[in-house]
């Protein structure tokens, strides 16, 4: 025991000391026979000097400031079946459950500042309010054993390697390695975390998500494989003994500096009795601003028309991981005013804002976009968000939401602005309905941004000019760019440095095609026209696709041409 160790314990007894319960020399020659061999500091208390337990507890709970809990005959702790398997978990660590309800649960722990094993218990409670109690070891360990006891049936030991448990030293080194991992992976701005298990003694490979793409971050050996992803199942609240189906959980982590983050976990079974975990870094800072979207001039001003109507529909497309829910939250935060009831229903629920009523979308027990929808009309709403229209059924309910005086924000999984209007009209919506009731259509994608401290500046040559001209469109290209070919012509191209991680990129920019819905593209939703007809209507009105709202962003140096045509296929 070292001596700040040292002096944290006699701050936990200061109670005794200053009420003549205990001498300062008793305490003293406890932690001396602690030091020398290893007896309980508390049983030590109890039998050696006959201090009564709940004196013991008056000076915890005064050290501590929180309640005490002291177990009493009589006493059946409850918890629900999925954190009675964790059992072993709360022997080593000295907690348990002694009352749960649907919403709060109590919780004895023997040290409160434990930080880590803090951490952990919000992890795996985080569907709960929870009210921590500060208790001696001898009644944690009580708790434990009647929980053990109460369902002998459902719990399950955890097996590494056939029958073979995890060493203390590899279960503290997991403890290690999956904090070490989440905070290296927030510090370096990754969106996503994979832990990738290979049989045998092949090593484990952990991949990181930044700016869109994936890169090996490190690879850790096998025999910390079954310990560190039974860690993450743990954190996450997830049953550590299941490994034959798919579990998905969430993470409430804090870092050595206090930063708080998030996570959703995915374990999915993989070949060989293996098992994958995919976690996602959910945002936690403010929503971007619309102005800082870099949308542009033409498009930003449909927008913000369109997100002050009082009705109507206004949709976001693009594949997963384009920042449709981002651009839809910046959306409501430019109308979130006390005049304005907003609903969302969302699945899941990753950024949340005061002023908005958010739900989290439960298809397990029917509570599906399309049920959350219904209640939403009964609650007196002026906006309504719902993450996304992937059926018949919501997409109704929408448009007659529309129809009937509301503005519905939603995404749609589709490539490109026109092509959102034929799978709606694929999926059975009215067409008279649907015209009457569209704002418009914003599709985009996220392309990766030269880094701004090593990005280099240079003279392009004529041919690579020309290249870009034919691929915005020649016609196209004196109407939106007109910028010609000569000397004072410069572009920018990735080099690398370690501020980017010598990719040459650093961060996303969202490029953007705004469909709106005109008289033009209404008439065209009645007649049923296709999505190249709409497409052709769209751009006679003013709309650049894609490819072309990239290219005008490589003019400004925030990417590259490459990186365009590669998220514009």
């Amino acid at each position: 025991m070292d001596k700040q160790e040292n002096n944290n314990n006699s701050d936990k007894y200061k109670y005794l000391i200053d009420n003549c319960i205990l001498t300062e020399n008793q305490l003293k020659k406890i932690f001396e026979d602690f030091k020398e061999y290893n007896k309980d500091v508390e049983t030590a208390l109890i039998k050696d000097f006959n201090i009564p337990e709940k004196q013991i507890l008056y000076s915890l709970s005064s050290y501590f400031n929180a309640p005490f809990f002291n177990y009493k005959k009589g006493i059946k702790p409850f918890a629900k079946p999925s954190l009675k398997t964790k059992a072993e978990f709360m022997r080593n660590n000295l907690w348990a459950p002694f009352e749960q309800t649907e919403k709060k649960i109590k919780i004895a722990v023997n040290n409160l500042k434990n930080y880590q094993l803090i951490n952990s218990i919000e992890s795996i409670c985080y569907e709960y309010d929870i009210e921590f109690y500060i208790a001696l070891k001898k009644d944690i360990l009580i708790l434990i054993d009647m929980l053990e006891k109460d369902s002998e049936k459902d719990i399950k030991k955890i097996s590494v390697s056939n029958l073979q448990a995890p060493s203390d030293k590899e279960e503290n080194e997991a403890v290690r390695l999956a904090d070490e991992i989440i905070t290296e992976a927030y510090k370096l701005e990754a969106s996503d975390i994979h832990i990738e298990p290979y049989p045998g003694t092949e090593k484990t490979e952990i991949r990181i998500r930044t700016d869109g793409i994936c890169r090996l971050h490190k690879t850790i050996d096998s025999k910390y494989r079954n310990p560190l992803i039974s860690r993450i199942k743990i954190m996450a609240g997830l049953d550590i003994a299941e490994r034959r189906k798919p579990q998905d959980g969430k993470i409430r982590f804090k870092t050595n500096k206090g930063e708080n983050i998030e996570l959703r976990a995915v374990t999915i079974p993989t070949q060989g009795g293996l098992e994958d975990v995919a976690l996602r870094i959910l945002p936690s800072g403010g929503v971007i601003p619309l102005e800082d979207m870099k949308l542009s001039k033409r498009n930003y001003k449909q927008f913000i028309e369109a997100i002050k109507k009082p009705n109507g529909i206004i949709l976001v497309c693009g594949p997963t991981g384009s920042g449709k829910t981002t651009t839809l939250h910046s959306a409501l935060c430019k109308i979130n005013k006390p005049d304005k009831k907003i609903w969302t229903a969302e699945d899941p629920v990753e950024i949340t804002k005061k002023g908005l009523r958010q739900v989290q979308i439960n298809s397990k027990i029917g509570f599906t976009f399309a049920a959350a929808m219904r209640s939403f009309l009964r609650a007196d709403p002026d906006v309504i968000m719902v993450g996304e229209m992937r059926d018949k059924e919501t997409a109704k309910i929408g448009v007659e939401a529309a129809l009937t005086g509301h503005l519905i924000l939603s995404t749609l999984h589709t490539n490109n602005a026109s092509e959102s209007i034929a799978r709606l009209l694929e999926m059975g919506i009215e067409p008279f309905n649907f015209s009457d009731s569209i704002l418009i259509i914003l599709a985009q994608r996220l392309a990766p941004t030269l880094c701004e401290k090593c990005k280099k500046r240079y003279h392009p040559q004529e041919e690579e000019y020309i290249n870009i001209v034919k691929e915005f469109g020649e016609d196209d290209f004196d109407a939106f760019v007109n910028i010609r070919y000569s000397k004072d012509l410069f572009l920018y191209k990735p080099t690398g440095c370690l501020d980017c991680g010598k990719t040459g990129y650093k961060g996303r920019i969202a490029i953007h095609e705004l469909l709106v819905g005109t008289r033009a593209i209404k008439r065209l939703i009645k007649k049923e026209g296709g999505a190249e007809d709409i497409r052709r209507a769209a751009k006679k009105e003013g709309m650049t696709s894609l490819k072309q709202d990239g290219i005008i962003k490589v003019f400004k140096g925030f990417c590259d041409l490459r990186q365009v045509k590669r998220i514009c296929l």
